[in-house]
């Protein structure tokens, strides 16, 4: 039978279960929605710009274990992706983004709303690809959708000309592909760029961990006084935290995290010391570097987490378990590597591991918490303080979504939120991305609706994608969001204040061009701050509540 390459597109959203599609019309991609027109099994989902309707297709991803799909037109639309494309890439978020395109025969001639779009992705995508012959637009759909979700999951793009939309041809939609595809080469119809003009073929996503290796790995732990679980980020895309936590308690090895890897066990745990790095706590830091054997799993090893690489427990025997080959030794020198998917891996490991003797290696981190906890009164404030805040929400929430931007909001979150079995964490790790908590809220929402979910925002944050209140409210989404108001930059502030003499400059969300050209702190000549959230919040038909006693912003 014959159909449009729009009907195609269509077909073979329903094929790979798509139920939520997040999408900005216009003129390239106008065929696409016009063939998306009463079908049933998809609800559309309309933001109000594509940043945000990115960082909701991530929320959605992250939270649901679902590929994330997105649906543009060219040019502007595109590009006002890349920012998500890039958030979702380094955290691996498995999402796949469509983008409208001039016709073929218009590529290359600078014609209206026309880019590269895949020059511009290709460094922060898994694989992207421009389909120029209509035979190939199933195919290289299917393609997409098994490349995001395998291996270390991550972000495909797959551009879309006018004319492969519009153009007749089969209505068949591939089921299995087989392993003869290799994603890396020029194929006939194809334009493809893989990251660093790397080959991503199209892999199971099963990696499992022979049993000799399994033997390996144990007998090195086996002889370790002071060993240390490390769980990234990994841990958690593989949905492995139900194993990891029963791996900690078979063996009594205390567990350390990433901040992407909060959550690999419940943060009440008694073998959970904390979450690693500069913005970590003392004694999670402290056991890494007293470490003898760091068994990592799922880690990417950034700065973030490590300081100066040559110094992170370089005591220590270190494991690495990850999907993706290339990250072994990439950071930390490792001494052992393995090849495997965080929850096979772990599972292999669960079925033969046994307890091993280190209570005193459990006392001695616990004693390291006890001296150098994180309180409130190493602030000296009282009433709303962040530390309050996060209270508040671990007391009244058990089953939840919690979201966070950027800034010191994510810091206080990640170092106070209490995440147990039922209670979820998402935030922007390796790329840091301010705007992120809001929308990534409304996409979790979407995927999880019997779920409270809550954005915890900067006020510098969320003004970057506060037009998503319309989104919320037009979808009729009952998303909680708590902005920590202080007035300032917070995290820039800080650093200005801890490393550059306090020359604070650009970091005040008050300032106007009235205001003295020199100034440190707050006072009762400041002016009011802007905008008014409460006020805000009531424009779009969402309810605004304040609450004050705390921050240079007052709320």
């Amino acid at each position: 039978m014959q159909v449009t390459g729009a009907e195609v597109f269509v077909k073979a959203l329903l094929c790979e279960k798509v139920d939520t599609l997040f999408a900005y019309p216009g003129g390239q991609a106008i065929d696409l929605f016009n063939a998306l027109y009463g079908v049933e099994g998809i609800d559309v989902i309309l933001p109000r710009h594509e940043q945000g309707l990115i960082h909701a297709a991530d929320g959605y991803a992250r939270s649901t274990g679902k590929v994330g799909v997105c649906l543009v037109t060219s040019g502007p639309g595109a590009t006002n992706l890349v920012t998500g494309i890039a958030t979702a890439n380094y955290d691996c978020v498995p999402l796949v983004c469509f983008t409208g395109q001039v016709p073929t025969r218009l590529i290359g001639n600078r014609a209206f709303q026309e880019v590269d779009t895949l020059s511009i992705v290709k460094s922060v995508t898994k694989y992207a690809v421009t389909v120029r012959r209509r035979e190939e637009l199933a195919r290289t759909i299917r393609k997409a959708f098994c490349i995001a979700r395998s291996g270390r999951p991550g972000v495909v793009v797959v551009d879309l000309p006018k004319d492969i939309q519009q153009a007749a041809g089969s209505d068949a939609y591939p089921g299995e592909l087989g392993d003869g595809l290799d994603a890396g080469r020029e194929e006939e119809g194809l334009a493809v760029e893989g990251r660093d003009g790397k080959g991503y073929g199209v892999r199971s996503c099963g990696h499992g961990i022979s049993g000799e290796r399994v033997k390996v790995l144990l007998d090195c732990l086996s002889r370790a006084e002071r060993p240390l679980f490390l769980a990234g980020g990994g841990v958690r895309a593989a949905r492995a935290g139900k194993e990891m936590t029963a791996l900690a308690e078979k063996t009594g090895i205390p567990v350390v995290t990433t901040i992407m890897g909060m959550g690999a066990l419940p943060t009440d745990h008694p073998l959970y010391v904390g979450n690693l790095g500069v913005h970590g706590r003392y004694a999670a830091n402290m056991a890494v570097s007293g470490c003898d054997v760091l068994f990592s799993i799922g880690v990417r090893f950034s700065d973030r987490i490590t300081g100066k690489a040559e110094e992170f427990a370089k005591n220590a025997v270190i494991i690495h378990v990850d999907i993706e080959p290339e990250s072994a030794s990439r950071d930390v020198k490792a001494d052992i590597t393995v090849k495997a998917d965080a929850k096979e891996a772990i599972v292999g490991l669960l079925e033969r591991a046994e307890e091993l003797e280190c209570a005193g290696w459990r006392r001695e981190i616990r004693e390291w918490g006890r001296k150098r906890p994180l309180a409130a009164g190493q602030w000296g404030e009282s009433g709303v303080t962040p530390l309050s805040v996060m209270g508040k929400i671990n007391a009244l929430f058990s089953d939840a979504v919690i979201t966070t931007d950027v800034g010191q909001n994510q810091l206080w979150a990640t170092q106070f939120l209490e995440l147990t079995q039922g209670k979820q964490m998402l935030t922007s790790g390796g790329l840091g991305t301010m705007g992120y908590g809001f929308p990534a809220a409304i996409g979790a929402k979407l995927g999880n609706p019997g779920k409270d979910v809550i954005a915890i925002c900067g006020d510098g944050g969320i003004q970057m994608t506060a037009y998503e209140l319309a989104t919320a409210v037009t979808l009729e989404l009952p998303v909680i969001v708590c902005i920590l108001n202080n007035g300032y930059l917070g995290n820039v502030r800080q650093w200005q204040e801890m490393f550059y003499d306090r020359r604070y400059f650009c970091t005040c969300l008050r300032r106007r061009r009235s205001c003295p050209d020199m100034c440190s702190a707050p006072d009762g000549n400041c002016p009011e701050y802007t905008p008014d959230f409460v006020r805000l919040a009531e424009s779009y038909g969402a309810r605004g509540i304040r609450v004050r006693g705390w921050g240079g912003g007052g709320d």
